[in-house]
């Protein structure tokens, strides 16, 4: 079972060797192994161009650039095949900005649907491309384990170069080239995500393009395709250490002052501001907005709302993602409402929840499974059918039992499986989703308490709310922009009184305290927690610990500091 942690202090070499800074920020770089001073100056101070590698190490590269370069002298058409998510279309905005940029405009982009044609690269598209006179397919985000779909393109007389960031199989495809951090062993850093390997695949052309006088574009000008890169980089959830950190620092840097129209009006919607734009912002409005297109039209939605540069097409897109993101919210209402309908009618709340309907779109399961796991205190596995007619469904841990643990002891039951303690994906065998309920319970009881995630959660420090004051806020949003790899620092705040505890919330769902307190933080909050959902209820003026991470929003012209409640006890 998860427990509470103070972090271990720092040893007295590392001690020693961060004594420049203050102990608070020694505490919180020793934390992310940062033990020199060499380290933490690199860290603190992401460079564009020392903490980036030469984009010619990676497997591949000569021979990728080498066939595009030939297209582009030949005019042969040029299809951008990228995947249907956050990684996936700012990749695709990428490669198309780039095209556009050096004159180019034999191309076209193609995302496959997500509801009809599924994840990664396949023969139907290949059909379509090869009808329109494509000569060259490059996939971005997909196609490392595409091995059928690539030999028939192959067969049919296309090329396909292949940018992504996905683990290799055994057996790789027989494309023209394998543009992937994750194959051989030239390039220092594996952690890429897929947006990120094709600015590697744009920075490696541009290169090329100077060296033979074929094109050439102003010095720098492809760092204002970064915004698309950070974009990603941050929602995809890879690593944001080494290369990542510098792509995802100055992504946001220039999101911050964007040209793209369509972000511009979808971030004055939403009331958020350019200027003071965060990871967060990406992981709750942007993000969202662009998953909504796949999820529930077309992901070509999201593709223009970021590629266009004429202002009525990007306010047109942007009021139609708003539509589907709420039209989103209203189906997984719904199915919530159906699911917990259900689960009144049960005697007794199973151990694990198992629910379904082929009418549901397994796109939108997750959410609901996440709804259910934190309400019901349950894992909760949801599935629907596709529009290939195969039942697919997500997990979610309500964070005590590992989902995968669960799935790994009955794999039988499953097409495919996979994630991580949290979360994860699956499809089922026709035969077995009648008794998928019964058998995940079984093995739920089976497990005992080897079914529960057994991991400490470490809390970088013990603070006053009077230690959260400017200089204290400066030093920790250094370390910024947080994600896997560099988490949001965890805080202890022991013997807190709250002199008011509020719910709020069109629906009232969420809870907020309020202090008395000279430090910069007056507020914390939970989103979706209700006072009496955590280990303590908290209440006025009665003493309590709180777990809680310190974050700034910048919301309707005002910069507030507050905690994001993780625990109360």
């Amino acid at each position: 079972m998860s427990a509470y942690r103070l972090a271990s202090p720092l040893t007295l070499e590392t001690e020693t060797n961060l004594e420049i800074y203050s102990p608070l920020l020694r505490q919180l770089l020793g934390q992310r192994g940062i033990t020199t001073i060499t380290e933490a100056q690199e860290f603190l101070n992401p460079s564009y161009e020392n903490h980036l590698h030469d984009p010619f190490l990676l497997h591949d590269m000569e021979i990728a650039v080498l066939r595009i370069v030939q297209a582009i002298k030949n005019k042969e058409l040029v299809a951008i095949y990228s995947d249907y998510d956050c990684d996936g279309i700012p990749g695709a905005v990428v490669l198309h900005d780039f095209f556009t940029a050096i004159g180019f405009t034999e191309f076209q982009n193609y995302i496959p649907h997500r509801h009809h044609e599924g994840f990664g690269f396949n023969c139907g598209a290949v059909d379509k491309l090869k009808k329109d006179g494509v000569s060259l397919i490059i996939t971005i985000d997909c196609g490392t384990s595409d091995i059928d779909a690539i030999a028939y393109a192959k067969e049919v007389g296309i090329d396909v170069i292949i940018t992504d960031h996905h683990e290799p199989k055994e057996i790789l495809p027989n494309a023209v080239a394998m543009v992937n951090p994750k194959i051989g062993t030239t390039y220092p850093f594996d952690g890429l995500c897929g947006s990120g390997v094709v600015f590697k695949l744009v920075q490696a052309l541009i290169q090329k393009g100077k060296e033979e006088h074929i094109f050439e574009l102003k010095e720098g000008w492809e760092k204002w395709w970064l915004d698309m890169v950070g974009l990603a980089t941050i929602a995809d959830m890879v690593p944001l250490v080494g290369e990542n950190r510098a792509l995802a620092h100055y992504g946001l840097q220039v999101l911050r002052r964007t040209k793209r129209p369509g972000l511009q009006q979808l971030l004055r919607k939403q009331n958020a501001s350019m200027r003071h734009l965060t990871e967060d912002d990406i992981g709750f409005t942007i993000g969202p907005r662009i998953n909504a297109a796949s999820r529930m039209d077309s992901p070509e939605d999201a593709f223009l709302m970021l590629s266009t540069i004429d202002e009525s097409e990007a306010g047109a897109t942007v009021a139609h993602l708003e539509k589907l993101n709420n039209e989103r919210k209203g189906i997984v209402a719904s199915m919530t409402k159906e699911a917990k309908k259900h689960l009144t009618q049960t005697e007794d709340t199973p151990n694990v929840i198992v629910l379904g309907n082929p009418l549901w779109r397994p796109s939108l399961v997750g959410l609901v499974a996440n709804k259910l796991a934190e309400e019901y205190n349950r894992p909760a596995f949801l599935w629907g059918r596709d529009g290939k007619g195969v039942i697919k469904g997500s997990c979610r841990s309500e964070g005590t039992t590992s989902v995968v643990t669960l799935m790994n002891q009955v794999p039988q039951l499953f097409l495919e499986y996979g994630g991580h303690h949290m979360s994860g994906g699956f499809a089922v065998h026709d035969d077995f989703i009648h008794t998928l309920h019964e058998v995940l319970n079984t093995a739920y009881t089976g497990l005992g308490n080897a079914a529960f995630i057994d991991e400490e959660i470490i809390v970088a420090a013990a603070l006053s709310l009077e230690d959260i004051t400017p200089t204290v806020l400066k030093e920790l949003f250094s370390l910024a922009p947080f994600g896997v790899g560099n988490k949001k620092p965890l805080f202890m705040f022991e013997n807190v009184t709250a002199k008011k505890v509020d719910v709020f919330g069109k629906t009232k769902e969420h809870t907020k305290l309020s202090f008395q307190t000279t430090g910069s933080a007056k507020e914390a909050i939970a989103f979706f927690r209700l006072p009496e959902d955590f280990k303590k209820i908290p209440k006025v003026d009665e003493q309590m610990t709180l777990y809680a991470h310190i974050e700034q929003s910048f919301f309707m012209g005002r910069l507030q500091t507050r905690l994001r409640i993780v625990d109360i006890v």
